[in-house]
């Protein structure tokens, strides 16, 4: 991680030095020494051209080091095998930070990685805070700075929204998008390759910069996961100055990730890991740049609400209607409201006005009804936040409806949010509005998103604060002979015996069973067991037992013998090369609800964790639930209440509640194995059966799967 001192060069620079600065119209340099030098940068700019005496009227200097000042940043803009040298003649100027946007390095393939190895090491060598190569640059609007170090168009107008992004092309739409929209900006970041400066820096940077409130992120991946979870959760639930953070990650589809691949060449991550570290660090999840914009005005310009009740006023009955389907359907509340304020509305407006929630002021509502709408609604302490929808019509114009909403909106602390339906110019509609900071959304249904997504994030920062748990009842030692036991057997598996150790050593409840290997002893195990049991083929060349008929179920005690002999049979005839060890006779499970608790290592972050419904049904509704571990408490619970199984096992249709307890402690509990014992590549256990409230977890079948050697 850079020094945030050293980070600052970048983006409060006393003077630049543009490399490759030329005067050709259309050029890249030209554009970004243009957008420095007429943008109003408050320090010294110098082009460096060994072929031009002046560029735009500026005395040019052949090197860096040729000028004999202080250079803070020096912005490079020269063909990519040049780039090494140049870096070499900032060190000798001791040049404290360096943004190359030339393109060419390992997004291209090996040759360019090559160089871009050089690059990254001088300027970590000489303390040189580097971003990029292959990127678009830097921008801070601060009035005091003024800088426009990209190659993009005109610098934004000033706001409090930064953004990151990894792809410099991506960066200039969404400059493009928020000067259309008019939504200002604080600070801009294209980190291309990352050869240096990278995304956790910045967001280190951003988290002390006074200017931001709302940070926006473009990422195709990252680089130090952990770090970067641990630092969006500081940032997003700080409790005095909480940040939120809006992303959009690209490559959610498998050919959606190969067009990362070639766009960027660095691998895409994971989509379940991807999902597990923005719920796990508080970060809020868009799909478009649409939404991303959307949701960051609201939050850059709304106050976050205590919770996800909201009030609806229109003038539209069928907009009321549309808006509430959508509020609901993004996990908001549309509640009754209180009988004073119904009261109120009723002594107000006219007997034909909808005075429930949504409030409907009818399509000839004038300004005045309006009024006392939006306040009734705003006063009522059952409302969180509101969405004001208005239609076009002539008894209230919507600039005049537009002032009533900025005079009374600001006086409760709770979001705000409109739909002006309009799609003719209503410019000065909107200018009323954004001059107190309400945001318009073109439909209500992008207004609903918003809210909710501002409802999600009261969520976060109201959640119990809670540590990772550790459990001090295991025995690592002993699982872990277990794993090298089968190493030493050339097997990247455990047996069904062995996993359940494993599951034992951590605390994970299994069920009893011994290795039988006779008919008699199949017997006498079971006679042992009390109760029917489950025989399972053991063989080092078996992993799929169920494939070569080798599970017999519901065997009675006093047949086991006879069954533990057919079981023997079928197997032989079915894998004859197979090597058996044994029958496995374990104890049937009472009837209780059926999940699959599981973890997969991923090869980029790590050990995932899985809840899900479990049985014979895992692969046809995939209801599952994933984190990264370390999983603290309140991650584990809220693995089970994303499940759609969770209504079934919280207690439905008289059904009685299941041990939601031990299912949350058997999370956490493979959480802690998966990260001590790293040798695991894979972990089912399939059924975990859950009991009723107090009577625990029992995992009937588990496999664990190995690391090659």
């Amino acid at each position: 991680m850079f020094d945030i001192e050293k980070l600052k060069a970048i983006t409060e620079p006393r003077s630049i030095a543009v490399v490759g600065a030329s005067p050709r119209p259309g050029s890249i340099s030209r554009t970004i020494f243009s957008n420095i030098l007429m943008g109003g940068f408050s320090g010294i700019v110098f082009p460096v051209n060994p072929k031009r005496s002046s560029v735009l009227g500026v005395k040019a200097y052949p090197s860096v080091s040729a000028i004999g000042e202080p250079v803070d940043l020096a912005v490079i803009v020269v063909k990519r095998d040049l780039v090494p040298a140049i870096m070499e003649d900032c060190a000798r100027a001791q040049v404290r930070a360096a943004i190359v946007i030339t393109a060419g390095f390992r997004e291209i393939g090996p040759e360019g990685a090559k160089v871009e190895t050089q690059v990254k090491k001088i300027a970590a060598d000489n303390g040189i805070s580097l971003v990029g190569p292959n990127c678009l640059g830097v921008i801070n609007t601060d009035p005091l700075i003024r800088l426009n170090a990209t190659f993009a168009g005109d610098t934004p107008q000033v706001g409090n929204i930064a953004m990151i992004s990894q792809s410099g092309a991506l960066g200039v739409a969404a400059l493009e998008y928020a000067k259309t929209a008019g939504i200002g900006l604080s600070k801009f970041f294209s980190v291309g390759n990352k050869a240096g400066v990278t995304e956790n820096d910045l967001l280190r940077l951003l988290q002390q910069d006074k200017s931001t409130d709302v940070i926006l992120m473009y990422l195709e991946d990252i680089d130090n996961h952990k770090e970067f979870v641990e630092l969006a959760r500081e940032i997003t639930g700080d409790k005095m100055n909480p940040k939120p953070i809006i992303a959009i990650k690209a490559g959610r589809t498998r050919a959606g990730a190969r067009a990362v691949q070639s766009h960027t060449g660095s691998l895409a991550g994971s989509e379940r890991a991807y999902e597990s570290i923005f719920s796990q660090a508080g970060i809020i999840r868009v799909q478009t740049m649409e939404e991303l914009f959307n949701t960051a005005v609201a939050f850059a310009h709304q106050p976050v609400p205590k919770g996800n009740r909201i009030a609806i006023v229109t003038n539209g009955g069928g907009a009321g209607v549309m808006a509430t389907d959508s509020a609901i359907s993004e996990g908001l509340e549309v509640p009754r409201l209180d009988p004073s304020t119904v009261q109120r509305l009723k002594s107000f407006l006219p007997p034909e006005a909808g005075i429930s929630n949504p409030i409907d002021v009818l399509g000839d509502a004038t300004e005045d009804r309006y009024y006392i709408a939006i306040r009734s609604a705003l006063e009522d302490p059952n409302v969180d936040g509101l969405i004001v929808i208005v239609i076009p019509q002539l008894s209230a114009p919507m600039e005049r409806v537009a002032k009533i909403i900025t005079e009374v909106a600001p006086d409760y602390g709770k979001p705000v949010l409109v739909s002006m339906m309009s799609l003719g110019d209503i410019s000065d509609v909107l200018k009323v509005l954004d001059e107190k900071g309400i945001p318009n959304y073109r439909l209500p249904e992008a207004a609903t998103r918003a809210m909710a997504r501002l409802g999600k994030f009261a969520q976060w920062l109201n959640r119990p604060r809670t540590p990772v748990t550790t459990f001090d009842d295991v025995d690592r030692e002993r699982a872990a002979a277990v794993i090298a036991k089968a190493r030493q057997e050339g097997r990247n598996f455990l047996f069904e015996y062995e996993s359940h150790d494993v599951m034992n050593c951590y605390g994970i409840p299994v069920l009893p069973g011994r290795v039988a290997t006779s008919g008699d002893e199949a017997i006498a195990i079971a006679r042992e067991l009390d109760s029917p049991v489950a025989l399972k083929v053991v063989s080092p060349q078996i992993l799929h037992k169920v494939d070569v008929q080798g599970v017999t179920l519901n065997c009675e005690p006093e047949d086991a013998g006879r069954e533990f002999d057919e079981l023997i049979k079928r197997v032989k005839k079915n894998k004859p090369e197979a090597e058996i060890k044994g029958v496995f006779v374990q104890k049937m499970a009472a009837k209780g609800h059926e999940m699959i608790l599981g973890m997969k290592r991923d090869p980029r972050f790590g050990p995932l964790v899985m809840i899900g419904t479990g049985g014979i049904y895992v692969e046809v509704f995939h209801d599952v639930s994933f984190r990264l571990a370390p999983i603290r408490p309140l991650s584990a619970r809220t693995m089970l209440e994303q499940i759609r199984g969770y209504k079934l096992l919280k207690g439905f249709r008289g059904e009685p509640r299941s041990d939601l307890d031990a299912l949350q402690e058997g999370i956490l509990r493979l959480s802690q194995l998966s990260l001590e014992l790293d040798g695991i590549s894979e972990l089912d256990i399939n059924p975990l059966f859950v009991y009723p409230e107090g009577r625990g977890i029992v995992a009937a079948d588990a496999r664990i799967l190995l690391f090659d050697k």
